[in-house]
């Protein structure tokens, strides 16, 4: 499998602090935050970031793995595949019925009758999971691991942390069929309240259960970022990211997943996504006429609603949304002057780019608006987050049809994530967003990944 250049350039940053670290006498105090790059593959336009695992038989306390992993920002936990996994000195496995498999809501045992090794446990216990990104369904063995991550104090990175007992699962390596090449796995930061990501960081230093997500609109080179904890969040040059508009998180009280293979197995639980109340959509201040029942979360079958997402590229909307949006969208184009062209797959609009101007907002188009718990309360698309540009001199509306059996109406893509922050708040249940960074003369690459530590040392 081909190594990512992030991981071998995280693992040359480890080699040079570590040369410095015996300057560091005294222990540092727990940190208020902690920090992960993002990237954007050129490829599969998903985000990845890296996560530093194990200890050196070796070298007792440094890391041995940097794992290059898919973002997924609704995925219930963390989970590797198993066959280019490793041994280290501080690798547990799961036993049935252990206090590991209870904190982590084991879904069952199984045995294994091969050579013992990581993914074959003499008596583990099992979490089942998907992968979203080819829907594959896996029953993979519970485990932890060490885990080092840098802290931050909003404006840059400090010193390296670390997590003693990482809940995560073992995966085959057919899951990893669609993902980013490099990767190994996919982190998830989704809202379960014991193996989430996000949660189990609050809990081994004591923060606050919130974190925010800052992705990169560019594959060649700019790193976005992920907070952990509190903030302030601070990007160059010297801009502070504050008064975010706030609306509330809402829960899917099913997981929406395949009723024969997957959801025996986890019947009654939640959904660990993030689902937002939009009550309507707007271009250019006009209400797109469209059936609003779609847009309410069933409460028995757990279709409909609103969810982020970082696994899709775009916007997907069910069928009769996708055909309304986009007619008002055409429609508004056209009255610019914009000419329509041929589609492009995926998409569906597409227009030449003669009679466009480019502004510091994209490309000027229609505004798409997502009206939230009020008319006063809009997500605002402008259109560096609404428009795909497929050639030099073509782009198109960066919305896909999702189909007329949708499990959600609008899951709203990675592309007009970019370049926001947002911020997740698990204690009170909400979602702060800042609308384009653009706007305010920065974006989601502009973090300073400069570390103010001495030298590296584990607090």
């Amino acid at each position: 499998m081909a190594s990512s250049p992030f991981i071998f350039s995280a693992l040359l940053l480890f080699t040079f602090s570590l040369s410095s670290s015996s300057s560091l006498a005294k222990q540092s105090p727990r940190p208020n935050a902690l920090v992960l790059p993002i990237t954007k593959d050129k490829t599969t336009l998903q985000y990845t970031t890296v996560i530093n695992s194990g200890t050196s038989r070796d070298k007792p306390g440094t890391p041995l793995v940097a794992a290059s992993l898919v973002f997924d920002l609704g995925g219930r936990h963390l989970w590797v595949e198993t066959d280019t996994y490793y041994w280290s000195t501080s690798f547990q496995t799961s036993h049935c019925n252990s206090p590991m498999c209870y904190r982590a809501g084991s879904h069952g045992c199984s045995r294994c009758y091969s050579d013992y090794r990581p993914g074959c446990n003499a008596d583990p216990c099992t979490l089942t999971f998907k992968n979203p990104v080819n829907g594959m369904v896996d029953t993979g063995d519970i485990a932890s691991e060490v885990v080092f991550i840098q802290s931050t104090n909003g404006s840059n990175t400090g010193r390296v942390v670390k997590i003693p007992s990482l809940v995560f699962s073992l995966g085959t390596r057919d899951l990893l069929n669609g993902l980013a090449n490099g990767t190994v796995g996919m982190a998830g930061m989704g809202r379960h309240p014991v193996i989430g990501l996000p949660s189990q960081f609050a809990k081994t230093f004591g923060f606050n259960r919130k974190f925010a997500v800052c992705l990169p609109s560019s594959s060649s080179g700019g790193r976005g970022v992920a907070f952990f904890g509190n903030g302030p969040y601070v990007f160059l040059p010297g801009i502070k990211i504050s008064k975010l508009t706030t609306t509330p998180l809402l829960v899917n009280p099913v997981l929406v997943a395949d009723p024969i293979v997957y959801e025996p197995f986890v019947y009654g639980e939640k959904s660990p996504e993030y689902y937002i109340g939009v009550t309507a959509i707007k271009i250019n201040e006009k209400t797109v006429p469209i059936n609003t029942r779609l847009l309410k979360i069933n409460g028995t079958t757990g279709l409909g609603g609103t969810k982020l997402s970082t696994v899709n590229p775009y916007t997907v909307l069910e069928t009769s949304i996708f055909k309304a949006v986009t007619s008002a969208f055409v429609r508004e184009a056209t009255a610019r002057n914009i000419t329509r062209v041929p589609s492009v797959k995926p998409f569906g609009p597409c227009f030449s780019t003669k009679n466009v101007v480019v502004t510091r907002l994209g490309y000027a188009v229609p505004e798409i608006q997502l009206v939230l718990q009020s008319k006063d309360v809009l997500w605002r698309i402008f259109g560096a987050n609404s428009m795909v540009s497929v050639r030099s001199d073509v782009i198109c509306l960066g919305f896909v049809d999702g189909g007329v059996n949708a499990e959600t109406s609008v899951m709203i893509g990675g592309l007009q994530l970019e370049d926001n922050l947002i911020e997740i708040d698990l204690a009170k249940n909400t979602l702060g967003f800042s609308s384009t960074l653009l706007e305010r003369q920065t974006n989601c690459a502009n973090f300073n990944f400069t570390s103010t530590a001495i030298g590296w040392k584990i607090i």
